[in-house]
């Protein structure tokens, strides 16, 4: 039996910096050092703030995973590190200082695409047979993804806006609510009613898998701004029933187009049938409970892997970079951080292009 690979994973791409140790499917220890009340005063991520903590705590995390794990750098097979897509300085951070202890150490380095992380969590979490379906949906990236292998991915829609996430953190500004916006969009819509605002269901319309959610945060930026002007104010129960209905129309979109995508996936035959979500916005339970109904209708599989692992963290870099480490993929120190980095290279970017490449 093939002795399990021992991987450092470094993970920097936004507002947490974090590292972790993964043994084959075991994470040995993962640790990760946020950065939310740093930008709490801003109402978003700060990336000149993110970059100098980044900077700050990483060596901090990587010695912290290091000790929780009992392990050393003589112990590790690999350095796995986000080289992107993500803020580019807080990318920069981390490939920079994987490459200071790759020399250091004499270890191999293995550049790993932040999206790639989250699509191949379920093969760590539940050893996911490929191919399976993922929905990545976070604070930046939200994508219909067949995930073939470590290296290989057909991408068969996504969003072509805000993500979810970044509409969450948006609607929590606009009703006055703290950031991070999901976890308090979620607090709120406890307390609402759902079916009192009309919100639109951008791109239903439409065939395909193609997501939109700026239309929606509009929508709801009308339908306040008229609460305000007849009640001079926003009281508890309207903006409760706001955040209610804005997150039931995100719920639906994503539905709806999970069932479109999950049509073309099964046209594939695959073995093992699996709707796996990862991302931040996969800790919305209300996220959760309608794609798990959607996939006991359709017969599927659902998997969605732990909180933890759902937001940013190193355990999937690290995991990530031990498959690619297994089909002998390696890094030099010529590795750059990228801001942007499709996964599927074949698709036409969901977002445009420019002079760094496609953006999505």
């Amino acid at each position: 039996m093939t002795k399990p690979f021992t991987i450092l994973g470094i993970e920097s791409s936004c507002d947490d910096t974090a590292a972790a140790i993964v043994r084959g499917n075991d994470v040995l220890a993962s640790f990760v050092y946020g950065q939310t009340e740093l930008h709490a005063d801003f109402g978003g991520v700060v990336p000149e703030i993110a970059a100098r903590a980044h900077a700050e705590k990483i060596d901090l995390c990587i010695e912290e995973a290091l000790h929780q794990s009992n392990t050393t750098l003589a112990d590790l097979d690999a350095i796995a590190v986000t080289a992107g897509p993500g803020l580019i300085g807080g990318v920069l951070s981390g490939v920079m200082c994987a490459k200071g202890l790759s020399a250091a150490s004499g270890k191999p380095l293995i550049g790993v695409n932040h999206l790639a992380g989250h699509a191949l969590t379920p093969r760590l979490t539940d050893q996911c047979v490929y191919p399976y379906l993922m929905l990545l949906v976070s604070g930046g990236h939200c994508q219909f993804l067949i995930v073939h292998g470590p290296e290989k991915f057909t991408r068969l829609g996504g969003t072509i806006d805000d993500a979810p996430g970044e509409a969450f953190d948006k609607t929590a500004r606009l009703l006055a609510l703290p950031q991070p916006g999901g976890p308090s969009i979620q607090q709120a819509a406890t307390q609402g009613d759902a079916k009192r605002f009309k919100l639109p269901r951008p791109l239903l319309d439409r065939p395909g898998c193609d997501m939109s959610f700026s239309g929606l945060k509009t929508a709801l930026l009308r339908a306040r701004d008229a609460i305000v002007a007849e009640k001079s104010g926003l009281p508890e129960r309207d903006r409760s029933d706001l955040a209610a209905s804005f997150q039931q129309a995100v719920c639906d979109v994503l539905t709806e187009k999970s069932r479109r995508a999950l049509m073309e996936y099964l046209a594939l035959s695959p073995a093992e049938p699996v709707l796996a979500v990862a991302g931040g916005v996969a800790a919305n339970t209300q996220v959760r409970a309608q794609l798990q109904a959607l996939c006991a209708d359709m017969d599927v599989r659902f998997l969605a892997p732990p909180l933890a692992l759902c937001t940013d963290n190193a355990a999937m870099i690290a995991y990530a970079g031990s498959e690619l480490f297994g089909l002998g993929r390696f890094d030099d120190m010529s590795l750059s951080a990228r801001p942007r980095w499709p996964l599927d290279q074949s698709a036409p970017a969901l977002l445009g292009s420019g002079k760094k490449g496609a953006k999505a």
